[in-house]
């Protein structure tokens, strides 16, 4: 799985903000991140959630906490 696809699947998943290092472990436990195939599994964390936050995808709740961010466009459940 991409990084990204990582990263989205397990905010998608819990229903809390979490820490990118949460995050990260997450992902790595999942299975979803294999770390031979992404030596620095850090790095490409930290580098999708920037991205996903540039484009309003996540929001940042506190300092290294994110969160799938709520669209105007998705009906509240």
């Amino acid at each position: 799985m991409q990084p990204r696809a990582a990263v989205m699947a397990v905010l998608a998943e819990e229903t809390t903000p979490l820490h990118w290092t949460r995050i990260q472990d997450l992902a790595l436990r999942r299975g979803y991140l294999d770390p031979f195939e992404y030596p620095d599994v850090r790095k490409q964390v930290q580098t999708t959630l920037r991205a996903l936050l540039r484009e309003g995808v996540v929001a940042k709740e506190a300092k290294g906490v994110y969160a799938l961010a709520e669209r105007a466009d998705e009906p509240d459940a």
